[in-house]
């Protein structure tokens, strides 16, 4: 209980997001709009929500922590939403009537978590740059 009280303390905007990208994964019927004639808007928004969601996670990490544990940020920051979105992607081929899972959409979210990393260590490496001064 302790822990999950922490967690909610200290990542509200990552427990979101993932909450989130499991509701759009799972639950929710893609309309159609005036962006789905663009040419791999799937693969973008993959790649956009796995990027934001991963480099939420970095950001608050970087708030809450003043060491950097590499092998943490790795396992639950960078792997933990690419395993995510691999479950997630069996889960709507083989659990869903309404999705199919793809692998360039797991692709694309393997990318993007690793755009978003990557993005939260420059974020880190900033923020010490400018507590050292």
């Amino acid at each position: 209980m302790k822990k999950i009280l922490y967690l909610l303390r200290h990542y509200p905007l990552s427990l979101l997001c993932l909450a989130l990208v499991w509701y759009l994964s799972l639950l929710l019927d893609v309309p159609e709009t005036p962006l789905s004639d663009v040419p791999f808007i799937d693969k973008w928004t993959h790649l956009v929500m796995y990027g934001g969601t991963v480099g939420v996670i970095w950001f608050e990490y970087s708030r809450c922590h003043t060491r950097l544990e590499g092998w943490k940020l790795v396992l639950l920051g960078w792997l933990g939403p690419i395993a995510m979105s691999g479950l997630l992607e069996l889960m709507q081929r083989y659990c869903t009537t309404n999705r199919s899972g793809e692998w360039l959409d797991f692709a694309a979210n393997s990318l993007g978590a690793t755009l978003g990393a990557g993005i939260g260590l420059l974020i880190w490496k900033l923020k010490k740059v400018k507590s050292e001064k």
